[in-house]
């Protein structure tokens, strides 16, 4: 996993970012090849985007003038992911323990993807500093901020996908626009989102909540009125948005990831939230990311969040082999 540092304006951090993979000599010819449909959607999903958050367009522009590559089939590429690609798995939660909050993912991809991925901490002069992670570039999958609120997405499969913004820069959006819950919820009721996904949003004074997101309508669930937890993996839990479901609870295993991470969180047994975390990441309650081998798929890494004290914890690969190590750079959050 790389660890790149970006400071000031989105242009600058894209070129330095294109020009140091321009030296790596890769061929985004052989990476980039899209449809018809991908290549309709994604010109028409740059318009909306350069509308909605025009400094992430300079990024990109930055990213592929040091590239010396084509501006549309870049921007399109990243647009394209998480709504027009393959399904992927993860799952992620937020819990308070002990008067903390705690947030803890596993980022499940096919395994290639796990030497391209990277952490990546953002000091802008327009908008929030965070750490973000990515398999991808630009866009996120995860990350938390320095106002203490962490966003994360994880992918359904869509019943329509509409030129809009997709999940993982609706991600990169809320980290760096939004300092609450609450802000973020409202913010997702207006941006034009492309496809079915899930937003989970957290932040220091417990506020959680999943939105639950299909391009004609934002759903805000809301933990039990007994529970001080939430949990998302790939499908609508909600009775509201079921018929937006477009496959069953068991995209790699989705409702059994659910049901683990629901059923440990209803009795924590331990004194420490981010080893329970930990724990529940690394498969210790029931199956997480013990995927067989012959799937061709597995936990790539894993988070955890100490929301309360902005602390992050990451294994960069399977978290029932990997260790957790605290990424320092969160104390410049």
């Amino acid at each position: 996993m790389y660890h790149p540092t970006f400071k000031g304006n989105h242009y600058d951090n894209g070129l330095k970012f294109g020009k140091t993979l321009k030296k790596k000599n890769i061929d985004f010819d052989k990476i980039i090849r899209l449809d018809d449909f991908q290549k309709d959607f994604g010109k028409k999903s740059q318009t909306v985007l350069s509308n909605v958050f025009p400094e992430v367009c300079d990024e990109i522009r930055g990213m592929t003038d040091g590239l010396n590559y084509p501006y549309e089939n870049f921007a399109s590429w990243l647009l394209c992911m998480a709504c027009c690609y393959d399904p992927n798995g993860c799952t992620a939660f937020c819990f308070i323990h002990d008067n903390h909050v705690f947030y803890g993912r596993n980022n499940d991809l096919p395994p290639f993807l796990k030497k391209v991925s990277k952490s990546m901490l953002y000091e802008l002069e327009n908008g929030h500093s965070f750490v973000g992670n990515t398999s991808s570039m630009i866009n996120f999958e995860e990350g938390l901020n320095e106002c203490g609120l962490a966003v994360a997405m994880t992918f359904l499969v869509p019943t329509a996908i509409v030129p809009g913004i997709n999940s993982v820069f609706l991600v990169r959006y809320l980290l760096e626009k939004c300092a609450t819950t609450k802000e973020a919820a409202n913010a997702l009721h207006n941006l034009p989102i492309a496809s079915a996904c899930n937003i989970i949003l957290a932040d220091k004074k417990g506020d959680m909540v999943v939105a639950e997101c299909v391009p004609e309508k934002v759903f805000i669930r809301n933990p039990a009125a007994d529970e001080n937890f939430i949990v998302a993996t790939n499908h609508f839990s909600s009775d509201e948005m079921k018929n937006h479901n477009a496959s069953n609870w068991d995209i790699f295993f989705s409702g059994t990831r659910y049901k683990t991470a629901y059923n440990a969180l209803q009795k924590i047994g331990h004194t420490d939230g981010i080893e329970y975390a930990k724990d529940i990441l690394g498969g210790k309650y029931g199956f997480m990311c013990q995927y067989a081998r012959q799937l061709n798929f597995d936990t790539i890494w894993s988070s955890v969040f100490d929301i309360s004290n902005n602390k992050i914890y990451r294994a960069e690969g399977n978290p029932s082999k990997a260790r957790f190590k605290e990424d320092i750079r969160s104390n410049k959050l």
